[in-house]
């Protein structure tokens, strides 16, 4: 849970941005937040990141290096990630990789055992890392999951069960697999070993992004990452302790307004009244010709966004990115606040628009940290090639946004070893460090997972 300080933040930052682009790219750059940044070296001396002073982080388990366990080689692509107390005072990541080989291409995809893989063509998956804060280095890394495609983001699930680690794609048998994807799977949070991958079918099969829960209810809200066709939703699970069960899946529209497109001319601050209109076939036989589950929710009047991302719950109401969303296709941050306790009516905000990509380039992963700040991942979808001072001769920079108290966005980490993007941004529980994935480029050494550490409480977040 966190304090209505974010929401205020959020707010304040829509006012700043509508100010005029010149100033909050000046804030961005000027020092504001924890103050300017420098190339930062990591535990060997290597300048991976940009950081204020006074901040230090660890770099580990890279693309291709060995898995603790000895099952192979850390995969490529890392990506959503989720922060629970692990055993023995350790931090329990677990962590998606977006692998999108061919169907069968084993090469730098999740390995581990045969009879756990969910599709014997797949090599997505999860990897889970046990973290010692002290000694500031992993001293247990393993396959989690495995047979899965397209691991992109995902959530915590409800009361620190585990991580849905959820897949955005809905590739299947007619695209050379093995079997249907487009699913979300269950890592339980005590798992010591590679557990049997099982898809959640009631929760849809369509290109997901990531989960939040309301803790209140168990409710499992769901974004989309389909282009300018993608949805949001809420999965009504009939027990929130076992999501292998049944329940309803749903998809917002707005009251009176079918079919409402949020993607452009959107105004900040505009409360619009919303409903929930069911998803009658939450599993389609896409293979068969059915109707896929963004299609099946815009029959019923349900709302189009541009690229849903990251989520994150607050004290009672959601947030969520789209990612290409907005008239500059920068960016929006959303809110969704329900008026009952599910009884189906609610309130859509849009909390911030990015009018200029060196204010805030493509949010994808959302964070509320444990003070109450705000961070934003950026994936610079845009492809405008644009360069940073801190990142020479690298074009699409990503960086991690946080913001100020007043709403100003500033600088919190900028990635100086390639264009890839930032991913999976989290605390540790007692909220000293920030574990935050660089995706990599395919090539061994391009992705990592930094661990960053410093004087949080002197600043927002």
């Amino acid at each position: 849970m966190v304090s209505t300080t974010a929401l205020q933040k959020l707010t304040a930052s829509a006012a700043y941005a509508q100010a005029g682009p010149a100033a909050a790219r000046e804030a961005s750059r000027s020092g504001a937040g924890y103050g300017p940044l420098a190339p930062t070296g990591d535990q060997s001396g290597a300048e991976i990141l940009a950081l204020p002073a006074g901040f230090s982080y660890v770099t580990f388990s890279r693309t291709g290096s060995p898995l603790l366990s000895g099952q192979g080689v850390v995969p490529r692509n890392h990506d959503g990630m989720g922060a629970l107390a692990g055993p023995d005072g350790t931090v329990r990541l677990i962590r998606n990789h977006e692998n999108r080989n061919d169907p069968g291409d084993p090469a730098l995809g999740v390995p581990g055992p045969d009879a756990t893989r969910y599709d014997p063509l797949g090599y997505g998956g999860t990897i889970t890392v046990d973290f010692d804060l002290g000694a500031r280095q992993p001293v247990r890394e393993f396959v989690s999951l495995n047979g899965t495609i397209v691991n992109c983001a995902g959530g915590i699930a409800c009361e620190d069960a585990g991580w849905i680690t959820c897949e955005e794609t809905v590739d299947g048998p007619d695209d050379g697999f093995g079997q249907k994807h487009g699913y979300p799977f269950l890592v339980p949070a005590g798992a010591n070993e590679t557990v049997p991958a099982v898809p959640l079918t009631a929760m849809g099969r369509f290109a997901h992004e990531a989960v939040s829960v309301d803790p209140r209810t168990g409710i499992v809200y769901e974004t989309e990452d389909a282009g300018d066709n993608s949805g949001f939703y809420r999965f009504l699970p009939e027990d929130p302790s076992d999501l292998t069960g049944g329940g309803r899946l749903q998809m917002l529209a707005l009251v009176a307004r079918p079919n409402y497109d949020t993607i452009r001319n959107q105004r900040v601050g505009r409360s619009l009244p919303v409903r929930w209109v069911d998803i009658s076939a939450p599993d389609p036989d896409l293979e068969g010709g059915a109707s896929n589950v963004f299609d099946q929710g815009a029959d019923a009047g349900g709302a189009r966004f541009n690229r849903l991302e990251g989520i994150w719950w607050g004290e009672d109401s959601c947030f969520f990115n789209s990612t290409s969303g907005g008239n500059a296709g920068l960016g929006q941050v959303w809110e969704y606040r329900p008026l009952g306790k599910g009884d189906g009516l609610g309130v859509l905000t849009l909390v911030y628009e990015s009018p200029e990509a060196s204010v805030l380039d493509s949010p994808d992963n959302l964070l509320f940290t444990p003070r109450g700040g705000i961070v934003l991942c950026e994936d610079d979808a845009s492809g405008d090639g644009d360069t940073h001072p801190l990142a020479p001769g690298i074009t699409d920079v990503n960086r991690v946004i946080g913001l100020e108290e007043e709403g100003e966005p500033f600088e919190l980490a900028v990635n100086r070893l390639n264009g890839s993007e930032f991913a999976g941004a989290c605390f540790s529980p007692d909220g000293d460090t920030m574990f935050v994935n660089i995706f990599g480029d395919a090539t061994p050494g391009s992705g990592m997972t930094c661990a960053i550490t410093g004087p949080w409480a002197d600043g927002p977040l």
